[in-house]
C-alpha cells in the first residue's frame, strides 16, 4: 500500500509540472537546461544516501546510447514546455501521450514485438482521439492560444520520447537510476551549447517567483519524482504501474481546469478518453499476452 502511495503522488507531481512551467518567465530550452542540471546534481547526491554504485566500465560500453537519448530527452522537455506555451495543459498532456501510441507503431520493426487485434485497433483510435482534440468545432487559434501548433509541439515531444524509451531498450547493464542520471546531465551538457547560442543568458531580472518555481521544476519534479518513481518500481506489479500511470495525464487536466480555469469542450474530452483509451487497452493487451 505504501508503495502504491508513492507511486500515486509521483504521478500527480509529474501531472503538476505544467503550472509550473507556465508561470516561469524563462524560454523552454532555459527551463529545459536547469531542470537537467538541478535533477541531476540532486539524483547525484542522492545516489550517495541510496548507496547507488556506479559502473564505468558499464556505462563506457552505452556511451553512444546514453549521449543520444539524454539530447532526445533535453530536446523533448523543450518541445514539451513549447507546447503548454501555445495551447492548454490539456492538450499538451494529451498529444504528449501519444508517446505510447508511437512505441507500439515502431516496436514491430525495431523490437521484433509482434502486434495483436488488439494493438492494431487502438492506433486508429488514438489517431481519431488525436484529430478529435486538435480541430473542435474548427477553432484553431483562441486569444493567446494557438492549439495545431501547441498540439504540434507535443507530439514532437512525444516522438523524441518515444526515441528515449527505444533506445533505453537497447542499454545494458546499467540500472533505469543510472541510466536516468546519465541522461539528465547528458541532457545538460548538450543543452547547455545550444543555449547558449540562442538565448541571451543574463538572469540579472529574474524575478523570485520564477527562481522558486524553477527550483521546484528541479528538485521536485525531476530529483525527487525520478528518486521516488525508481525507489517503489520493483515493488509495484507491471500492471499496477500500467494503471496508476494514468494518473498523471488525468490530474493535470483536472489540475489546469481547477487552477487555471483551463476548460475542455465534449468533443475534446471524448478525443482525450479515446487517446487515453487507446493505449490502456494496448498496454492491458500487452500484460495479458505476456501470461498468454
Amino acid at each position: 500500500m505504501k508503495a502504491k502511495l508513492s507511486f500515486i503522488v509521483v504521478m500527480l507531481i509529474f501531472g503538476s509540472i505544467g503550472l509550473f512551467v507556465k508561470n516561469i518567465n524563462l524560454s523552454s530550452s532555459e527551463i529545459a537546461l536547469f531542470r537537467g542540471a538541478v535533477g541531476s546534481l540532486f539524483l547525484i547526491g542522492a545516489s550517495f544516501l541510496v548507496k547507488q554504485r556506479f559502473s564505468l566500465k558499464t556505462t563506457k560500453k552505452n556511451l553512444v546510447l546514453l549521449l543520444l537519448s539524454g539530447a532526445a530527452l533535453g530536446f523533448n522537455w523543450i518541445f514539451l514546455f513549447e507546447s503548454y506555451r501555445y495551447t492548454t495543459i490539456a492538450n499538451a498532456t494529451l498529444s504528449y501521450y501519444f508517446a505510447p501510441i508511437f512505441v507500439m507503431i515502431l516496436a514491430p520493426f525495431l523490437l521484433k514485438e509482434k502486434w495483436t487485434w488488439m494493438k492494431g485497433l487502438s492506433i486508429p483510435i488514438a489517431f481519431l482521439g488525436l484529430l478529435l482534440v486538435v480541430n473542435p468545432g474548427g477553432e484553431m487559434a483562441i486569444g493567446t492560444y494557438n492549439h495545431p501548433v501547441g498540439i504540434m509541439y507535443g507530439l514532437l515531444a512525444a516522438a523524441l520520447y518515444t526515441s528515449v524509451i527505444l533506445m533505453n531498450k537497447f542499454i545494458q547493464n546499467l540500472s533505469d537510476f543510472e541510466t536516468t542520471i546519465m541522461q539528465l546531465l547528458t541532457a545538460s551538457i548538450v543543452l547547455f551549447p545550444y543555449v547558449l547560442s540562442t538565448q541571451n543568458l543574463n538572469y540579472a531580472g529574474l524575478g523570485i517567483k520564477s527562481l522558486s518555481l524553477l527550483l521546484v521544476v528541479g528538485i521536485i519534479h525531476t530529483g525527487v519524482a525520478y528518486l521516488l518513481y525508481f525507489s517503489v518500481l520493483k515493488k509495484l506489479k507491471g500492471q499496477t504501474i500500467a494503471v496508476l500511470s494514468y494518473i498523471d495525464p488525468i490530474s493535470a487536466v483536472i489540475m489546469a481546469a481547477i487552477i487555471l480555469n483551463e476548460s475542455m469542450g465534449f468533443v475534446q474530452i471524448v478525443g482525450g478518453v479515446l487517446i487515453l483509451g487507446s493505449t490502456f487497452i494496448s498496454e492491458m493487451n500487452w500484460k495479458l499476452s505476456r501470461k498468454a
